[in-house]
């Protein structure tokens, strides 16, 4: 926004962060349920090693994205009244960053699991491979590949 000075613009962009936030968390959250859930089922016991890995990339990728959509908002709460915000708000940004980056190889993941348990895997590794360049150009592509905006 033009008008804003330093701190406005940080507390805005802190609150869109947060915001944002606010929509991966759930599907972070569900899917990770989902994994808890796995390997307590009955068939989960007749699945191939290819399989277990997968799930395991899954769990072990959505347990840290986890941690990693939810570090910002633990980091603002810890450092509140520090009068950091623009560091926390770069912090909070690399972080959610690298927890997409980890969701969306868990999804891919688990795209494969799935894709693997009812096709097999020639089907499954196309599946995973289109799902993954999914996301790397939605999630990443786009905006990497936009040219900045003119300077006003």
């Amino acid at each position: 926004m033009p008008d804003e000075d330093r701190k406005e613009r940080v507390d805005r962009e802190l609150i869109e962060l947060l915001n944002e936030l606010r929509v991966a968390l759930p599907g972070v959250q569900v899917l990770f349920a989902f994994l808890l859930i796995v390997p307590f089922t009955d068939r989960f016991t007749g699945i191939s090693s290819a399989q277990r890995v997968a799930y395991f990339v899954a769990f072990v990728c959505t347990s840290a994205a986890t941690a990693l959509l939810i570090a910002p908002s633990t980091y603002h709460r810890l450092r509140f009244r520090q009068q950091d915000k623009e560091r926390m708000l770069y912090t909070a940004n690399r972080l959610t960053i690298a927890g997409t980056v980890l969701l969306a190889v868990s999804i891919s993941a688990v795209v494969f699991l799935v894709t693997d348990v009812l096709f097999h895997s020639t089907w499954a590794a196309l599946v995973t491979a289109l799902n993954a360049g999914w996301f790397a150009w939605f999630w990443y592509g786009l905006a990497i590949t936009r040219p900045d905006a003119p300077k006003e």
